[in-house]
């Protein structure tokens, strides 16, 4: 596949990207944002009054195969579609999605309510691995701006998130459930408005692969012992993730009903919707990402540079600290509680704490899979590595459920089990990083 000349600056392609991106988060956040508590609500507000535990159950299954599906995505994109015909196909699917969630949730359609998760689930499988493919592709390998593109992309992802959790947190939770999901409908059209309006930009990058020889075709290079190795390194931090993702992916589901039942919101009158807290994560990224960006760069210069698999065991420690922290400020909790007033500035911490984790892992994981990956498996890699962040969701969101279960233990001893797990890989993968390191052959 062809792409556009390389330049030492980042191409315009990039920023449109960026802002594509940004408003498909707008749109996928904000939803995310209402889901659990929507579920969650009483019958009475508008929602369909689910428990914690059947709420969590469906969470997870939304969110887990919302990143599952983009193993077959990426795999069609790489065939057939190219990345840019894979964008366009998610898009649109999304779209209409979030407006079938709006429709059901208007008129007490749960049939119209569930076609729409069906819709984000297939559509996220095409959109989301297709447009991180492409981000790389605007870069020479060995390019020292390849993980600055990625940081920034990923600024775009945030302030889209930080967005959507705001007004669509906001207009769900105090106008009504169909308005926050017709609002992340919006944000969906103006990503695919702005996504057709930068074609120019992107030059040959994504366009549908060329149809070849059948001889061609059905060739398939052998991979070397290097490649083998590089793909090693590639598929065991995406395992790796799978308990990162579970652990920090609470933010959506147990912690925003932390915010909502357990914590006072209330500042000089004005009571804070618990969508809001979703908005603290995105709010730390967009802020703290240049530095991290620049902190990358900084470190290289002076060889002190941690590598990928020490980058992501320091991800997996910051989250188990934050938790940490929610297990100190719920520790006054008494058990059976159904709810509390305890100080919000617990949950900005734990988010400041998870923020840090997640810049160590997740940007720098995008950039690790473009660069140890053979090209000619670039998207299928992109959907293993989507594949576990779906794991993660999926496992997260049914653990997320065992904190309705008050009676049985303290809200404490839940956060303490999201801190032994992903405090024990982090120290696990730390042991590891010496052979990686060895089998990404230089690969920084």
């Amino acid at each position: 596949m062809e792409t556009i000349s390389f330049k030492e600056k980042h191409p315009a392609a990039l920023y449109w990207l960026f802002f594509t991106e940004m408003w498909e988060r707008f749109s996928y956040y904000g939803m995310r944002a209402l889901l659990i508590l929507y579920l969650t609500s009483e019958i009475s507000k508008g929602g369909l009054a689910w428990t914690s535990q059947e709420a969590g159950q469906l969470y997870g299954l939304y969110t887990g195969f919302s990143y599952i599906v983009t193993l077959i995505g990426g795999y069609l994109a790489d065939r057939y579609l190219g990345f840019r015909g894979a964008v366009f196909i998610g898009g649109f699917m999304m779209a209409i999605a979030q407006f079938s969630l709006a429709t059901g949730s208007a008129f007490g359609i749960v049939g119209v309510f569930y076609v729409g998760l069906v819709l984000l689930v297939l559509g996220n499988g095409f959109f989301k691995p297709n447009i991180s493919s492409m981000v790389g592709q605007f870069y020479e390998d060995g390019s020292k701006l390849k993980d600055s593109a990625y940081t920034i992309f990923y600024m775009g992802i945030n302030i889209g998130a930080f967005l959507g959790a705001l007004i669509c947190g906001y207009l769900g939770e105090k106008v009504g459930w169909q308005y926050g999901f017709a609002s992340a409908g919006i944000g969906m059209v103006s990503g695919m408005i702005i996504f057709q309006a930068g074609q120019k930009s992107l030059g040959n990058v994504g366009l549908k692969p060329a149809l070849k020889k059948q001889a061609e075709v059905t060739t398939v290079e052998p991979l070397t012992r290097t490649e083998i190795e590089k793909l090693a390194v590639a598929i065991t931090l995406s395992i790796f993730s799978i308990i990162f993702w579970a652990s920090f992916e609470q933010a959506g589901s147990s912690m925003n009903i932390f915010a909502a039942r357990y914590t006072d919101r209330n500042i000089g009158g004005f009571e804070v919707p618990a969508t809001w807290f979703q908005s603290i994560n995105a709010l730390f990224i967009f802020t703290l990402a240049p530095i991290f960006s620049w902190l990358w760069v900084y470190l290289e210069s002076k060889k002190l540079n941690p590598n990928g698999p020490v980058k992501f065991a320091m991800g997996l420690l910051f989250v188990a600290l934050g938790f940490w922290v929610l297990v100190m400020g719920s520790s006054s909790i008494p058990q059976g509680a159904k709810s509390a007033q305890v100080s919000m500035l617990w949950l900005i911490l734990a988010y400041l704490l998870h923020t840090i984790g997640e810049l160590c892992l997740s940007p720098v994981g995008l950039s690790f899979i473009n660069k140890l990956s053979p090209k000619r498996f670039l998207g299928l890699m992109f959907g293993i590595w989507f594949l576990c962040s779906g794991l993660g969701n999926y496992l997260g969101g049914y653990i997320s459920g065992f904190i309705g279960e008050t009676d049985k233990y303290k809200i404490s001893d839940f956060f303490m089990i999201v801190v032994i797990i992903p405090l024990v890989s982090g120290i696990v993968l730390l042991l590891l990083s010496p052979i990686l390191k060895k089998w990404m052959h230089g690969v920084k």
